[in-house]
């Protein structure tokens, strides 16, 4: 069964037909919703279907706000962000003199390693 270009054509202009009709009856569907639902799915993005933003009252984002300072307050006061009683480790010269000594070795090995190679 084989089919021509101006069958497939035509029936891409039949769907295409079809789909604006379905998008213009989706389109009527969100206008008569309304609400910020049918704003915010509805700004600029054409047909595209996405994701539906959830928009917060001025009042509910001041309560998440003032639950949150409530809880870092807390965190602050029980001392978990305080500086740790233990001081900074540090090295003693030795062993900095020996770390230095190590990668100045790497180092070398790898630069004869790179001449090797290259020669």
């Amino acid at each position: 069964m084989q089919v021509d270009t101006t069958t497939l054509q035509m029936a891409l202009i039949g769907y295409q037909s079809q789909l604006s009709e379905i998008n213009a009856k989706m389109q009527e569907i969100r206008r008569r919703l309304g609400g910020a639902r049918a704003a915010v799915h509805d700004r600029g993005r054409g047909d595209i279907p996405g994701p539906v933003k959830r928009v917060l009252s001025a009042a509910a984002r001041r309560r998440i706000v003032a639950a949150q300072k409530k809880r870092w307050a807390a965190y602050r006061q029980s001392g978990a962000g305080a500086k740790r009683d233990k001081p900074k480790r540090t090295m003693s010269p030795e062993a900095k003199a020996k770390l230095a000594a190590n990668l100045a070795k790497a180092r070398a090995a790898r630069a004869a390693k790179a001449k090797a190679t290259t020669a």
